[in-house]
């Protein structure tokens, strides 16, 4: 009786979640006139699958391992859920038949009724499984479904964004390696520098070096600075090349520093 109650539950809730999180996600592509609801990384990843079925069911693919285990082992949900998961699933599953994105990825309608659909899938899959694994296996489970996510998400998922990146074109190509490289070393994770040089690389190919796509760039580019500060990198590389850090670098540091 216990797993049905957790299994309707988990329907209804699924079904509210995804709807919201698919039509949120098809009217991000319609803002300013429209409000969204979603993040930026959110739109960017599934620009960066360029319409294509089988990247945006692989990319939700990734992140699904990483939830189930934080299901299983923290019996709680990730963002990766609602922000990566649901949206990129639907848009697969709507891509399939259409491969229109403005009629599919970009319809908050279709994206919201299939988001409705993946998410009491997705919902109920996580919860049930979750309840049904003993506590003694729980520790196992996160044991193998952690590390497989993590390869996925740390190399399998850059290096087809990066593929992504490359096939797009010259621009994109370029902007991609540059800041999947920088990303990778600052954050410890290609896919977010790759995303942002496609988004560099296209803009410029659809509208050429315009006040937007200059904006665009230069916002990446302070990115890329201030993470790099907050995060250390700057000193970690002097040390790299055995060069001290000069007074002043460590000062600001210091003062941006909370112990």
């Amino acid at each position: 009786m216990e797993f049905v109650i957790i299994l309707l539950k988990s329907l209804i809730i699924g079904g509210l979640l995804g709807f919201a999180a698919g039509a949120g996600a098809a009217r991000m592509f319609h803002a300013p006139s429209t409000q969204g609801l979603g993040a930026f990384r959110t739109l960017g990843e599934m620009n960066a699958c360029e319409g294509d079925p089988a990247s945006h069911f692989s990319f939700g693919l990734g992140f699904f391992f990483n939830a189930w285990a934080s299901a299983v082992g923290a019996g709680a949900f990730t963002q990766d859920v609602t922000h990566r998961v649901i949206p990129n699933w639907a848009t697969a599953a709507l891509l399939v038949k259409n491969k229109n994105v403005t009629e599919t990825m970009h319809n908050p309608k279709k994206m919201g009724i299939a988001g409705a659909v993946v998410g009491m899938l997705l919902v109920a899959f996580l919860n049930t499984t979750a309840a049904a694994i003993p506590e003694a296996l729980q520790v196992t489970a996160v044991a193998v479904l952690v590390p497989a996510a993590t390869t996925l998400i740390n190399i399998v998922m850059p290096v087809l964004f990066w593929l992504a990146a490359i096939d797009a074109g010259k621009r994109s190509g370029f902007w991609g390696t540059l800041f999947g490289a920088l990303a990778q070393m600052i954050m410890g994770n290609a896919v977010p520098g790759v995303v942002l040089g496609i988004l560099v690389g296209k803009g410029v190919d659809e509208q050429g070096w315009t006040k937007i796509t200059k904006i665009i760039l230069t916002a990446a580019i302070l990115l890329f600075v201030f993470s790099g500060f907050f995060r250390g990198f700057d000193l970690q590389l002097l040390e790299s090349f055995r060069l001290d850090a000069p007074n002043w670098l460590n000062n600001l540091h210091d003062v941006f520093t909370v112990e």
